[in-house]
């Protein structure tokens, strides 16, 4: 059986692979790591990952880092939670979403809440009227819901204006991974960097 042990940050980009986690149902440690306390710069952490950065997911000792790589592996070695269509289509078309959405999105934080609306109504429009990015449920829906989670209030987007991606919240607010995942970093407190 493979050992996992999860380093995250509530809130941060790591709830990403942490609702994954959750959705496939496998055991992990969970490490809560604090940015006030500065978690990220001390020295066995760094040792795991010099980019001093979460998440990091230790399999059976070995350090994978960044979201899209988590949730891509997590999908793959746990083939039963259904995180990713099985044809080669399908998995390019959740690795351009992923991509999109850690490049295009991610990156609008910092161009202020203008840009960053319109990014996320390319995101909207990219979307459309499916329930989900690809075919069915999967690692990209993950992605794209956690930034929107993270954003969505520092937007100031009108009601309405973004309703593919207000949809897609709500679907993914209903999931009990993602209810959990929320429950439990909410409890441990956010302390998300600006």
């Amino acid at each position: 059986m493979t050992l996992l042990t999860f380093y995250f940050a509530p809130g941060s980009s790591s709830m990403a692979p942490h609702i994954a986690l959750h959705e496939i149902g496998a055991p992990f440690e969970p490490r809560p790591m604090s940015f006030a306390r500065n978690d990220q710069r001390a020295p066995e952490f760094l040792a795991r990952n010099p980019e001093c950065k979460v998440p990091v997911l230790m399999i059976d000792g070995r350090p994978l880092t960044e979201v899209a790589a988590i949730l891509f592996y997590l999908a793959k070695r746990f083939p039963d939670a259904n995180l990713l269509p099985g044809d080669l289509e399908a998995e390019a078309q959740a690795v351009s979403w992923m991509s999109f959405t850690a490049a295009t999105l991610h990156g609008a934080r910092r161009q202020g809440a203008e840009a960053g609306r319109a990014v996320f109504a390319l995101a909207d429009r990219r979307l459309g009227d499916r329930d989900w990015a690809l075919s069915r449920y999967s690692i990209a829906d993950i992605h794209l819901f956690r930034l929107y989670w993270r954003f969505r209030p520092l937007l100031g987007a009108a009601p309405g204006t973004l309703p593919a991606l207000d949809a897609h919240y709500e679907r993914m607010m209903a999931r009990p991974a993602v209810r959990r995942t929320i429950e439990i970093e909410a409890a441990l407190g956010y302390e998300l960097p600006k």
